[in-house]
């Protein structure tokens, strides 16, 4: 007989509030910003209900933990807009390649060498590629120089 599925549950996102909190005393910031101390959580909750808003954990590690009363749905939307702010910011570097061949003539490299140009003054990384076909890995020495030549201009 199979035993029926059980799924773990759910791991909750963010910061705990309210009830979810856990520990006897947690140190209180109210509305305002002023710091009220070591309070037991029972008095913490009542305080937040006072004022209509709710009592969320800020830094959960702290001894005790530091809680603050705001409104939970408004901290959360925030912290929301901060990552989504965070994320815009970050710049990807693109990675961009160019292939020649050991062999290749004097307009062409000049030519791709242009573009490489290019590619560093729009901020990206370049790859150079050398493609050897044949009896050219016969004389790989023609490589190195193209490849030194690249790297001085």
């Amino acid at each position: 007989m199979r035993r029926p599925y059980r799924s773990t549950a759910p791991v909750k996102e963010g910061p705990r509030a309210n009830e979810e909190i856990t520990a006897p005393v947690v140190q209180l910031i109210d509305a305002e910003g002023e710091n009220r101390g070591p309070t037991p959580i029972g008095r913490a909750l009542e305080a937040a209900a006072e004022a209509g808003l709710d009592l969320v954990e800020i830094a959960p590690n702290a001894d005790p933990p530091v809680c603050k009363i705001l409104d939970h749905g408004k901290f959360k939307y925030q912290a929301q807009k901060k990552a989504a702010e965070a994320r815009k910011k970050q710049k990807t570097v693109d990675v961009k390649e160019i292939k020649m061949r050991p062999n290749i003539d004097t307009h062409d490299y000049e030519v791709k060498m242009s573009y490489v140009k290019c590619f560093f003054e729009e901020g990206a990384k370049v790859k150079v590629t050398l493609r050897f076909l044949g009896r050219e890995m016969a004389h790989q020495e023609l490589g190195v120089r193209l490849l030194d030549r690249v790297k001085d201009e």
